[in-house]
């Protein structure tokens, strides 16, 4: 560890809490919308900004009628902050529920992978409107034309014959990420390119090559 990382800790330590969970949810839409699929759910993150917008809803129901000048200015920059947090959180789920209604099966698959793991594919929530959408759907699907075709053929997530009838994102799409730590030497699977990863530039790779780095931290997507 360098003299750079020891301030990085020394600055975050300095920083409240509030405005740390701000910055992590603000990477975390940013993330969400930049990245080909659906990223794990941050959950410990998700459940403080919660938690602290529903007592900020509270303190301004409480506060709200109250005649007192310095109240109301108070009042003011609380509901300008709650505002903020909410469209971040608005914004966040909104990217997540269109990659479940693009990809509602390969995000199924990924999240039983990922049910064992430290953080889950998907917020408890999620899963359920999951469940309950693709149930609605193959309802739809079965009911409108998979009923007349042969039992073999009513599958919607045949994989038979080499070739997987679930649709999956490009997982080759181009991102801009900002490297956040030394990572050394990357290898662009599939190509010949290879690339050194230097803390605090910037590029422009392939999802693939830089996923691994994003969901560990050393990266971020801009």
């Amino acid at each position: 560890m360098d003299i750079d990382d020891l301030l990085a800790e020394v600055e975050v330590d300095s920083v409240p809490q509030e405005k740390r969970d701000l910055q992590e949810l603000t990477r975390a839409w940013v993330a969400e919308r930049v990245a080909p699929e659906l990223l794990p759910w941050p959950e410990s993150l998700m459940d403080r900004v919660l938690i602290r917008i529903r007592h900020q809803i509270e303190l301004v129901e409480d506060q709200t009628g109250n005649m007192d000048p310095k109240a109301n200015f108070k009042l003011i920059i609380i509901q300008t902050e709650l505002e903020r947090f909410k469209f971040l959180v608005r914004s966040f789920l909104r990217a997540r529920i269109n990659k479940i209604h693009t990809h509602p099966l390969h995000i199924l698959n990924g999240h039983t992978e990922h049910s064992a793991s430290a953080l889950p594919l998907l917020a408890p929530s999620e899963y359920q409107y999951l469940m309950s959408h693709q149930a609605l759907l193959s309802q739809h699907y079965a009911s409108s034309f998979l009923s007349q075709f042969p039992a073999s053929l009513q599958k919607l997530d045949d994989t038979t014959g080499g070739i997987s009838m679930i649709d999956k994102p490009d997982e080759d799409a181009a991102v801009f990420c900002r490297c956040l730590r030394d990572v050394g030497e990357i290898l662009v699977e599939g190509t010949d390119i290879r690339f050194e990863m230097t803390r605090g530039d910037v590029y422009v790779v392939r999802w693939s090559a830089i996923r691994g780095f994003v969901k560990s931290g050393d990266a971020e997507l801009i």
